[in-house]
């Protein structure tokens, strides 16, 4: 968003209405915030009204310049809110606290009182399929997916409507009856929005639909068929950087390109742009990290570990743990066990020292039971 929405001059006429305010989730100094308005997964959009302390408005993923807008507008309105609203604000309330199963109550009653009209209908319909997602509630979450989608057909909600559903869908038993069926049916929602050419989408969303699709077929377990859409998408995903207009917006498709490639079994391929993006942005972590992973699935160890130094001089916050464990598979995948062990040591050590809000005590304990396996 920061590459292709932010930039937008449409969104200039809001400059005396909003603050704008961008949070480094990885920087220790963001805690206090962090701890306050917990961000689940990136990005996340909120709109802060100063005057009550507290949210107006909660998204959940990336936006087009026309659903910003809409929020911005949305969030800004001076009427008195309608009982559907005043749910859905309940709702992002304890969304953001954390509380999915309870969000997803408030926001199904906003749903179910809302009129016809109602702008707000598919911003509450992300946002109830997404705390369904995340509370694990993924029966319920189809049920509501294939009976929302065609409320939301054709808008710039059906996206994440039809997305979500499928993925809560491949999460479900494979033993369950209708299993495939209930697939196939939500496959052919988000084909539907992939395909409809009235929909403003980013390159990044189709990216995200592909990656829906991929991850069904791969449920299903159709090889040819998830191998077929990889090579779409990895095409897809070099064309719309090729037609990148800066190297900002060329590198949003750096880490699904690497993606792409590892399942292609062809990560040579991401060499060539990682040590560009890597030169182009020399004071960014990301390049070297990625660099550090394309190494080792092409089995060069020495590569992926000076890759891996370069990232770790540059890396803070939960990132830098990632980066640890990497390096440690790396000294694991080349043979010395001392270091690899050493590496798991230093990474523990670091996750314990991360403030509240970035410390993950499930990651740590997952982390010393790969270790102790290691002794």
């Amino acid at each position: 968003m920061r590459a292709y929405v932010y930039t937008d001059a449409s969104l200039d006429r809001y400059a005396g209405r909003f603050v704008w305010l961008s949070i480094n989730t990885e920087d220790a100094k963001n805690a206090a915030f962090l701890k306050k308005y917990p961000i689940p997964v990136l990005p996340t959009l909120l709109v802060l009204d100063p005057k009550r302390d507290a949210i107006a408005l909660r998204y959940i993923g990336g936006a087009t310049v026309a659903q910003l807008r809409r929020m911005l507008d949305e969030s800004s309105a001076k009427k008195a809110p309608s009982p559907s609203e005043l749910l859905l604000a309940q709702g992002d309330k304890l969304a953001n606290a954390g509380d999915h199963a309870g969000a997803a109550v408030f926001y199904e009653q906003a749903l179910d009182k809302a009129p016809k009209s109602w702008p707000r209908y598919g911003r509450a319909a992300e946002s109830l399929l997404f705390s369904l997602m995340m509370g694990q509630q993924h029966e319920h979450c189809v049920t509501l997916a294939r009976f929302v989608y065609p409320r939301v057909r054709g808008t710039s909600s059906a996206a994440n409507v039809a997305s979500t559903g499928l993925t809560c869908a491949t999460q479900l038993d494979e033993k369950r009856s209708g299993r495939a069926e209930l697939i196939a049916e939500l496959e052919k929602d988000t084909q539907e929005v992939f395909d409809d050419p009235k929909l403003t989408l980013s390159g990044d969303d189709r990216s995200g639909l592909y990656m829906s699709l991929i991850e069904a077929r791969a449920a299903v377990k159709d090889e040819a068929g998830e191998k077929k859409l990889i090579e779409d998408w990895s095409a897809f995903l070099d064309r719309e950087a090729a037609n990148a207009k800066t190297p900002e917006q060329r590198a949003v498709y750096d880490p699904h390109r690497l993606s792409a490639y590892i399942e292609l079994k062809t990560p040579e391929k991401a060499i060539p742009m990682l040590a560009q993006s890597e030169r182009e942005f020399p004071n960014d972590y990301n390049p070297p990290a990625r660099l550090a992973v394309a190494y080792r699935e092409m089995k060069k160890y020495d590569e992926a570990l000076a890759a891996s130094d370069r990232a770790l001089r540059l890396a803070y916050g939960p990132r830098k743990l990632g980066m640890l464990t990497t390096r440690a598979d790396i000294y694991t995948e080349k043979g010395d066990k001392e270091s690899a062990r050493k590496t798991l040591a230093e990474a523990i050590a670091y996750a314990k020292s991360l403030p509240d809000p970035q410390r993950n005590d499930r990651r740590i304990a997952a982390l010393e039971k790969k270790l102790a396996a290691m002794q």
